[in-house]
């Protein structure tokens, strides 16, 4: 079998990919023409002018490419949220530090939308999102045990973890399905609609009793 044109040897006079940005962005044109799961790391080193040993220099794997700089983000937000001043009611801390973690700079929004119907729909892609989507779940789990005095294991900042990313999920599936909707707006929303059903003062002792 002839490999496809994209795939074939790095064409002569081009440089090299030298950053991680211009890797992903070849990556992502391959995705469009080729599909997700027919595209190989070794077509995307080809296309790109370089090794495979080089292509894992920059990603673990090719399911990390939609993930772009995923933990230095959630690391960000972890930052965030334990800077949080402890007068900010607990949801509404979430949901500021949801809708900062996924502000998109206008300029970049087809290129965010075309990385999340990746990481939403792709099926190949589930399980891989699934651990990426733990480890978001669990920074928002121990902003909510130092609040509540929890582990971050306990029943209530594993049930507002997950009720977050459903939320989260939820706002992103409209907005992929919407090409005029705001996703910090959509975000904001759906958090406002979670807040009220754990109470604006969650966390609060007063509250758990």
């Amino acid at each position: 079998m002839e490999p496809r044109p994209e795939a074939q040897a790095h064409p002569a006079g081009r440089r090299r990919v030298t950053s991680r940005v211009e890797l992903e962005q070849i990556a992502f044109g391959l995705f469009d023409r080729n599909g997700f799961e027919q595209t190989t790391v070794d077509d995307i080193a080809a296309a790109a002018g370089i090794g495979r040993r080089t292509f894992f220099r920059y990603f673990s794997s090719k399911n990390d490419i939609p993930w772009g700089m995923f933990e230095r983000e959630l690391e960000r937000m972890r930052v965030r949220l334990k800077a949080c001043p402890p007068e900010v009611p607990l949801m509404d801390a979430i949901r500021e530090a949801l809708v900062d973690f996924n502000r998109v700079e206008p300029a970049q929004i087809p290129w965010h939308r075309r990385r999340m119907t990746l990481i939403l729909r792709v099926p190949a892609l589930l399980a891989h999102s699934t651990l990426r989507f733990a480890a978001w779940r669990d920074v928002v789990a121990e902003f909510v045990g130092d609040r509540t005095g929890q582990r971050p294991d306990a029943l209530a900042p594993q049930a507002v973890a997950h009720a977050v990313l459903g939320v989260a999920v939820a706002a992103y599936e409209q907005w992929l399905d919407d090409e005029n909707a705001d996703l910090g707006t959509l975000l904001g929303t759906a958090m406002r609609e979670l807040s009220s059903a754990f109470g604006r003062r969650a966390g609060n002792p007063e509250n758990s009793r």
